[in-house]
């Protein structure tokens, strides 16, 4: 290694340090003040949730800047429940910066956040920190037999592509290829409904959404289906979803001479092994007559309880993805990431994290490199 690219790391190390320090003083000093004052349950029926967050990733690539950024995302949900079947909710977000995800020369986002750019116009709607805000009734018709009915401002991943080890960029894995199936294209945060019935072990959910523009700045619809069961063995749950999704004719083709639809098929499995692991995988494919980055995912790993060195609220993920088949001039990308995190306190977590990127492209140097963060996440 040469000694300028070492210093430069060590530079950025150092910078990651600092600034997790600041983080963790301000998240610290914040919890203990929302704990003095009980502020989060308001009343039975009124209730305040979140996450605050901060993040420092320093990027070591070939073929690209070495840099480091840092970001710091703060989601606030109110919930209302005037009755026991009914519930209203509203969820606000918020940030500062962008970390990397803006500067990057990597294809995927290496911290699937809500950042500072996706809380501002949301989706062309020129609504600004408004991410949802819906009404929700449940349905009993006994024999654990339930359906819930939602409508409003909602997001598809509450209801599509779930998963244990994999699906919660503040707990879990940074990396968008790791938290949900990129080529899948479920919205967020717009005008929809959504279902979800449940039958002892069996699920199904359906989602429709209306989406203000889409890369292209065209306005389009989003139906989604999600079947789901889950399977109880000797090793413990597991979930089995099968998760389809289709859009009209809204987005260019690889020549911009019509616009397509797109249809996705996924899958998205999670398996306890134990008490101490847990295993999960995704594998999932997509109609390529639109312009696409990848037309498959294959994306599977691990997880550790941390009740191996007898802290069980610590958990370790390592996940790796592989995505291709697009007909743009990317070929692939691969992502490999592995995490520890450490419970500090009932609300507060701190996270270390390693990923490594590769992205190759048809006419153009590969970029590969890695990217190695700090994540501090208090949840409330």
């Amino acid at each position: 290694m040469h000694h300028k690219q070492f210093i430069n790391i060590r530079s950025g190390l150092n910078s990651m340090i600092f600034i997790a320090l600041r983080i963790y003083v301000l998240l610290f000093a914040f919890f203990v003040a929302a704990a003095d004052c009980h502020a989060l349950e308001i009343s039975e029926q009124f209730t305040i949730s979140g996450v605050l967050a901060g993040a420092y990733q320093y990027q070591d690539a070939d073929g690209d800047k070495d840099l480091g950024r840092g970001a710091v995302p703060l989601q606030l949900e109110l919930s209302y429940e005037p009755g026991e079947n009914d519930l209203f909710s509203a969820k606000f977000g918020f940030a500062a910066g962008n970390g990397l995800n803006d500067r990057t020369g990597f294809s995927l986002s290496p911290w699937a956040a809500d950042l500072e750019n996706d809380t501002r116009d949301i989706n062309g709607r020129e609504r600004d920190y408004l991410l949802t805000a819906w009404y929700m009734h449940t349905f009993g018709f006994g024999n654990k037999t339930t359906l819930a009915v939602t409508g409003g401002i909602i997001d598809a991943t509450d209801y599509l592509d779930e998963n244990a080890y994999a699906n919660d960029e503040y707990t879990q894995f940074m990396n968008g290829a790791l938290v949900n199936g990129p080529n899948a294209f479920l919205p967020s945060y717009d005008i929809g409904a959504a279902l979800w019935f449940n039958h002892k072990d069996f699920e199904l959910s359906g989602v429709f959404m209306n989406m203000g523009e889409n890369d292209a700045g065209n306005s389009y619809n989003f139906f989604g289906l999600q079947l789901g069961y889950i399977l109880r063995t000797m090793l413990g749950a597991g979930n089995y979803r099968v998760i389809l999704g289709a859009t009209g004719k809204d987005f260019p083709d690889p020549d911009g001479q019509s616009e397509e639809g797109r249809k996705c098929l996924l899958l998205s499995f999670d398996q306890q092994l134990g008490s101490n692991y847990g295993a999960w995988l995704r594998m999932g494919t997509q109609d390529d007559a639109a312009a696409i980055s990848y037309k498959n995912i294959y994306s599977g790993g691990i997880y550790i309880n941390g009740q191996l060195w007898g802290r069980q609220n610590d958990n370790v993920g390592i996940g790796y993805a592989y995505l291709n088949g697009g007909n743009t001039d990317l070929d692939s990308s691969r992502v490999l990431e592995a995490y520890i995190r450490f419970m500090l306190n009932e609300y507060l977590a701190f996270t270390m994290d390693i990923q490594y990127m590769n992205d190759d492209y048809a006419t153009a140097e590969t970029t590969k490199g890695y990217l190695y963060g700090m994540r501090m996440a208090a949840e409330f």
